[in-house]
């Protein structure tokens, strides 16, 4: 044992822009939950940008839209959290392995305790909507991918911004469009699907680094303690 500490997950480079980019998200989800808490209808902003209840997508596109849908599904969303997982193993990366579980995890279990909350609805009253789950996966999953690529690749605090973003807005835009299409979701719940995912991945990412560098702590000072 070195006691050499693996690469940070959220590097710190990166830990001031992604924090209050977090917080900014954190808000955006309070805000809408509070606007719409209880509704059952398209609000102001969602029949600007399209009625979610429309048959909005034809072929080829509409099965564009199930496929994007089906990775949020609970196999298509195993089956892509087991190859980020095996990735990550691969490359010797374990910390980004419990990251990917942890953060999953986390997201979704964020996203299913706010639609309990907020109570927003969409074809039915069983519908919970607010925010949308499979916007907030996606999303989740990309940020953490982005930041393994970050920190193998060494980018420094404007790269690694650039990037982090990127592909939380490529797989949120990509996921929140076939929702949306699918009429499965409002634009605004795609919208706190979207937050949720930025404002929970960097404080996981945080207290997974301060976890593994701790048990990383114990694990050499107990070495050292029994060579003495």
């Amino acid at each position: 044992m070195t006691g050499r500490p693996a690469p940070a997950m959220l590097p710190p480079s990166l830990r001031a822009r992604l924090g209050l980019i977090a917080a900014l998200a954190t808000l955006v989800v309070i805000v809408l939950g509070i606007l719409y808490a209880g509704h059952g209808e398209p609000g102001r902003v969602d029949r600007w940008i399209i009625d979610p209840t429309a048959d909005s997508v034809r072929p080829p596109w509409r099965r564009v839209a199930l496929a994007t849908d089906f990775l949020g599904e609970p196999a298509g969303a195993a089956m892509l959290v087991l190859a980020a997982v095996t990735g990550c193993l691969l490359l010797r990366r374990p910390r980004a392995a419990v990251l990917i579980v942890v953060g999953i995890s986390m997201t979704v279990g964020t996203a299913t305790l706010l639609k309990s909350l907020v109570g927003r609805t969409i074809h039915g009253d069983d519908n919970l909507s607010y925010p949308s789950g499979h916007t907030a996966f996606l999303t989740a999953l990309a940020l953490m991918v982005a930041l393994l690529a970050t920190a193998r690749l060494g980018l420094g605090r404007t790269a690694g911004t650039l990037l982090v973003l990127a592909a939380a807005l490529v797989a949120g835009a990509a996921m929140g469009w076939a929702q949306v299409a699918l009429g499965a979701h409002y634009p605004t719940d795609v919208l706190g699907g979207w937050c949720t995912a930025l404002a929970v991945i960097p404080a996981t990412a945080w207290l997974v680094d301060r976890m593994a560098d701790r048990l990383v702590d114990r694990t050499v000072d107990a070495g050292q303690h029994e060579r003495r």
